[in-house]
């Protein structure tokens, strides 16, 4: 199937589902209700979410993300109920559990394919579903990143460090350092600096095919790489860190009334 950002694709109903928490022992009551509603609904639950036709994750944005990362290239989407604090990418609340997941069961929802990152560092690639982020190796100490994009140098900037975000991570860490919310639909990433050292340093959007290089230009302090906030590997003085859209698609299954601004009114308006 050809991929377009934030398409949707037919929902046939579900024979196979698998539930995802992460190990969080305060949903498993809300375990039991899924249990019970795909029971009645003919559903089988299997242990492995690449098994299924489709995972159900119980938790927050952190959550979502996580299971959005394991099943990249497997097909199967992800819907979420939302247990966190936000729960942005979620779709359905605890509250409406069961007649929400009867309707998922009988195939009422939609399929959205969200870009991915593709950050490659010493022939290594990673794939991020959220963000990459280049910060300071020593906590306290900045660093002098310098960044081109598309080839064409853009400059230096001290800092604490520079995350690149899909939309999907653009209301996570990148929000919370003055950074672009990105619609869903958008085939772009958002590059926020933390903490810039400097007056003159602002978020940028780049499209598909602007890969954005990053080089740490700090003589002795070493920099890190996160993917999905995770510590994935170290960005010696001068290495070089590419990063741009991915070929692959997460795949994110909302109801069919659940609407990127109908969320962020909910979320980003009722929240302090």
């Amino acid at each position: 199937m050809t991929s377009t950002p934030g398409s949707t694709t037919p929902s046939p109903p579900v024979e196979t589902a698998a539930v995802v928490a992460h190990g969080r022992v305060d949903v498993n009551e809300a375990i039991e209700r899924v249990c019970v509603v795909a029971e009645r609904a003919g559903v089988a639950i299997v242990d492995e979410p690449q098994d299924a036709q489709l995972a159900i994750a119980l938790g927050g944005d952190g959550t979502i993300l996580r299971t959005l990362g394991r099943l990249l290239g497997s097909g199967v989407p992800l819907i979420g109920v939302n247990f966190g604090r936000v729960g942005f990418l979620a779709s359905i609340e605890p509250g409406e559990l069961e007649p929400a997941l009867r309707r998922v069961f009988s195939g009422e929802y939609r399929v959205l394919e969200l870009p991915t990152l593709a950050a490659t560092l010493d022939g290594a690639t990673y794939v991020g579903v959220n963000d990459v982020v280049a910060t300071s190796g020593t906590l306290g100490r900045m660093v002098e990143l310098s960044w081109a994009v598309g080839g064409e140098d853009v400059g230096t900037v001290p800092c604490d460090g520079m995350i690149c975000a899909t939309p999907s991570g653009s209301t996570a860490y990148n929000l919370s350092n003055g950074g672009p919310v990105l619609s869903r639909g958008l085939d772009a990433m958002a590059i926020t600096f933390i903490a810039p050292h400097s007056l003159h340093a602002r978020p940028v959007v780049v499209g598909r095919g602007a890969e954005v290089e990053v080089r740490n230009v700090t003589p002795d302090v070493g920099a890190a790489m996160l993917v999905d906030g995770h510590r994935s590997a170290d960005i010696p003085p001068d290495g070089r860190l590419a990063i741009r859209l991915g070929e692959q698609r997460s795949l994110l299954a909302t109801l069919p009334e659940t609407t990127f601004f109908g969320r962020y009114r909910e979320v980003f308006t009722s929240h302090p």
